[in-house]
């Protein structure tokens, strides 16, 4: 029996536990996966972890395939010359192919005094750091959610719900991307947890302090505990590596997600920048993404030409609570069709969605190569020649 190919995965989230499922559907393929937390965190929950309605973990015996090794630890570097990745206590690991999924996390906010006195909440150990300080905190303290997106209004029903006195701060339109209906009804649902809805021109926080915000209009609210939930943040590990990113940090690739720097290299999940034209992140996504990653991974060891990545965005969703939910449908270029499910509907949908992003990583694991989603087939090819034609020179 020949030597096997070693495929090293980095990044123990969605993107990452599903590229190395898949990548076991090759005897000859021995997976290794780096990550510096013992248990997977199902990121669609972390809302809940601060609301202590769930502990937002699960164990790695439970989402991955038997026969990938785990490595706990960080991976400090990437020597594409040398095909090894430096870690932070057990000196390096080499590799034939590499799946770059470090994910997403905090955001680094600009505003000033939001790095000091707010509380992010995209990670585990925010997360965790958050529901001690609102535990510690009186019931009636005032508490301010920055951010207008699914975790903000996610993170703000929750809190609500158990009696808190919270204010919603959407720096601009709530819910972006849900249909008009939606956001009426969304609106309704945040009114009925008694949230106070601070949205449209003007909103966008411009300074945090220790207990109050300053909006961009001139208000200023008070604020014993402010939570930071506006934007991203993406680990710089690519950078640090000489590969090339885009100006978030995500790893520029092609469409069949290999960097364009080295093609033992391909990135999955919140850390790519297909093209330059990032999806939008989720659970969802990052799962699509990091099956791709790891077919483009093994039809090159196989001698194949990769195939270009084919994703449509069918629904997005949120909860309010316990109680309810807004299930959104949506057209396969990733735009809101003015159909939802609400209520009870939208809440056993959103239910049915974070339990599926567990599951699909399950069944990938017992299945290698079981995983199918959604194609598009036209849209992104469309946006693709549009920003070709108006990048060409002008004869």
């Amino acid at each position: 029996m020949g030597e096997k190919t070693d495929v090293v995965v980095i990044g123990g989230g969605y993107a990452g536990v599903m590229a190395a499922n898949r990548l076991m559907k090759r005897e000859d393929v021995a997976v290794t996966l780096i990550n510096p937390r013992p248990v997977f965190v199902p990121r669609l929950r972390l809302h809940q972890l601060v609301g202590a309605t769930h502990d937002a973990v699960v164990d790695y015996t439970d989402v991955l395939a038997e026969g990938v090794r785990l490595v706990l630890d960080s991976a400090t570097r990437i020597d594409a010359a040398e095909r090894r990745v430096l870690l932070a206590e057990a000196g390096s690991t080499g590799y034939d192919h590499l799946v770059y999924a470090v994910g997403s996390g905090d955001p680094v906010p600009r505003v000033p005094g939001a790095a000091e006195f707010a509380y992010p909440v995209a990670t585990l150990e925010a997360a965790q750091r958050l529901r001690e300080a609102l535990f510690d905190a009186p019931a009636p303290a005032a508490v301010t959610v920055v951010g207008g997106g699914p975790s903000g209004i996610e993170t703000a029903a929750e809190l609500a719900e158990q009696g808190r006195e919270v204010t919603l701060v959407c720096g601009g339109d709530l819910g972006p991307y849900l249909h008009p209906k939606a956001r009426r009804t969304a609106r309704k649902y945040l009114a009925r947890l008694g949230v106070d809805l601070v949205e449209g021109p003007g909103s966008a926080v411009v300074e945090v302090r220790r207990d109050a915000v300053r909006l961009a209009d001139g208000r200023t609210l008070s604020s014993q505990i402010t939570i930071w939930a506006a934007g991203f943040g993406v680990p710089d590990l690519a950078a640090r590596s000489g590969l090339r990113t885009d100006s978030a940090g995500r790893l520029l690739t092609d469409e069949t997600l290999t960097s364009i720097d080295d093609e033992r290299i391909v990135a999955a999940g919140d850390c790519s920048a297909p093209s330059d034209l990032p999806f939008r992140m989720s659970a969802y996504a990052a799962g699509c993404l990091g099956a791709h990653a790891a077919d483009t991974v093994l039809q090159r060891i196989a001698g194949q030409r990769p195939a270009p990545v084919d994703l449509a965005f069918p629904a997005m969703c949120i909860s309010f609570g316990r109680n309810a939910g807004i299930f959104q449908l949506g057209r396969k270029d990733d735009t809101a069709l003015p159909l939802y499910f609400p209520g009870f509907a939208g809440k056993k949908l959103k239910e049915a969605a974070c339990e599926a992003s567990v599951k699909h990583l399950v069944t990938e694991a017992r299945e290698p190569g079981a995983h199918h989603w959604p194609k598009d087939g036209k849209h992104r090819s469309a946006l693709l020649a549009a920003r070709h034609d108006r990048r060409a020179p002008i004869a």
